[in-house]
């Protein structure tokens, strides 16, 4: 796949690759590793770049001296505990390759080809474009998250759901990965505006001057969603320390009440020869009226101190 930047991705129509990247335009181009092997010295950058899907841990870009290499590591959104969508690029200032044996990189341009019109066409924009498709959705994904976040909170108060400390479990790693993809992300946004080879005109650093100022407020939302479920993690400790404290605090009265009894049962369980009350006539229901009246007056002793 060979792209020509224009005021809209235009495929290339010429059969041999030489004449599109000789063609005098900024390009973009999607090649397999076996094809990148086969033809990167059509491109002139002057690396020896070797696609190996397993040795790319992350999102990052390096400056050569006559190009920027790097590599995508791309969370799937989809399902964020899933491998990550991986490929590596290469670029200067006549255009970007990247290498991909997966579509990843081919979906994600293939959008850009179909829904993006430019008005000033420019590999600046493009690669605009290109980190804003990554995180095109991710706003509307924290948005679920916190709404789930607010449910989580309103069901822990409520006491009706047991599985609120594994729900929130889910939504702090699906941030933390979200949040180490910004921080990769921030850092490569970061390389291009330094623009340290002077591959892009100074009036578009810009486009990577608005990119990291919308990545700075996607990793502020993700680091306050954090934060919520911490808060959330707490309160679920909480609510449980109460529940238990509750429980405790009705153990401590029962047992505070039959004491008094225990007392009795084990004063008149002696069985000696002269007490008076083993012979009297109403030796039993006195006993039983005596605990009654025990009782009721604990009660209303520890309601009266607001234990029960």
């Amino acid at each position: 796949m060979f792209y020509l930047i224009r005021d809209r991705l235009t495929d290339c129509r010429e059969k041999d690759l030489r004449k599109c990247i000789k063609a005098g335009e900024q390009y973009v181009a999607v090649l397999t590793s076996e094809e990148w092997a086969k033809h990167k010295e059509h491109f002139e950058m002057g690396i020896d770049l070797e696609l190996n899907p397993s040795e790319i841990h992350g999102t990052k870009l390096e400056v050569n001296f006559d190009s920027l290499t790097g590599s995508f590591s791309i969370p799937d959104r989809g399902d964020l505990s899933a491998e990550d969508q991986k490929f590596a690029f290469a670029m200067d200032e006549k255009g970007v390759v990247f290498i991909d044996d997966s579509d990843t990189a081919a979906g994600l341009i293939e959008k850009i080809r179909v829904g993006k019109y430019w008005r000033f066409p420019s590999l600046e924009r493009f690669l605009y474009d290109f980190l804003e498709m990554i995180v095109r959705e991710d706003l509307l994904l924290m948005e679920a998250y916190e709404r789930e976040l607010d449910l989580t909170e309103k069901e822990i108060l409520a006491g009706t759901d047991s599985e609120c400390l594994k729900k929130i479990n889910l939504v702090r790693g699906d941030v933390r990965e979200l949040r180490i993809n910004y921080e990769q992300l921030i850092d490569l946004g970061q390389e291009l505006e330094e623009n340290e080879n002077d591959f892009f005109k100074e009036e578009n650093l810009r486009y990577f001057h608005l990119f990291l100022n919308r990545m700075a407020r996607l990793y502020d939302v993700a680091n306050s969603l954090r934060d919520y479920t911490v808060q959330l993690s707490d309160l679920y400790k909480s609510q449980i320390d109460m529940k238990q404290n509750r429980i405790m605090t009705v153990l401590t009265v029962v047992t505070a009440i039959f004491m008094p009894l225990t007392l009795i049962v084990g004063w008149y369980g002696m069985n000696f020869d002269y007490m008076p009350e083993l012979k009297w006539r109403y030796g039993y229901p006195g006993v039983m009226v005596l605990s009654l009246v025990i009782v009721l007056l604990s009660l209303i002793f520890f309601r009266k101190k607001k234990w029960l």
